[in-house]
């Protein structure tokens, strides 16, 4: 099965909007609020958000963050081949923050509990909610769920969604494929 494209770089776009303008309309300046992006997917979609808060209110300061959740992953020490660490990029305190995690697929919801065990190890944020570009819905292992999606896509476990970005950041497309397990 070739790749079916989910989103193509003009819908990306716009999706990007909807969700930025939805955090605007929830957190309005943005005080006492942080995005982090989840290293290294949700890095670039964390960006791209911010870029588009800022163009929307021009007035606010968003504090933006990244978070490596490596060696918070349940399957670190399970893998034939060992994961890559990326770093923890956070210039300010989350005690008492409102976070928003980003990443750019939501499936089975262990990265996301990798996610907030490496944030509470650094901090009491006041609340954490989950923005995801895609949410491959009925895939859930966990009972997390996001508060802000993209998009919700059905999909079972032979088939792979791939957000793509160019090598400077920019979105392309979010593919969807049938991966063969062989």
């Amino acid at each position: 099965m070739r790749p079916v494209t989910i989103l193509d770089s003009k819908q990306l776009d716009l999706t990007l909007n909807r969700l930025a303008f939805q955090l605007v309309e929830r957190y309005l300046d943005f005080d006492g609020t942080a995005i982090i992006g989840l290293q290294r997917t949700g890095a670039f979609l964390s960006e791209a958000l911010v870029d588009k808060v800022r163009g929307i209110r021009k007035d606010c300061k968003v504090e933006h963050g990244l978070l490596d959740v490596t060696f918070y992953r349940d399957d670190f020490g399970r893998r034939d081949k060992p994961l890559a660490a990326a770093s923890t990029e956070l210039d300010f305190p989350i005690e008492q923050k409102r976070i928003i995690l980003v990443d750019d697929v939501l499936y089975t919801g262990r990265t996301i509990r990798a996610a907030l065990d490496a944030l509470v190890s650094l901090g009491r944020p006041a609340s954490v909610e989950l923005l995801v570009l895609i949410d491959r819905r009925f895939s859930r292992q966990l009972p997390i769920e996001p508060s802000y999606t993209g998009q919700m896509v059905d999909s079972i476990a032979t088939q792979h969604v791939q957000v793509e970005w160019d090598e400077k950041g920019f979105q392309k497309a979010v593919l969807f494929e049938k991966v063969d397990k062989g």
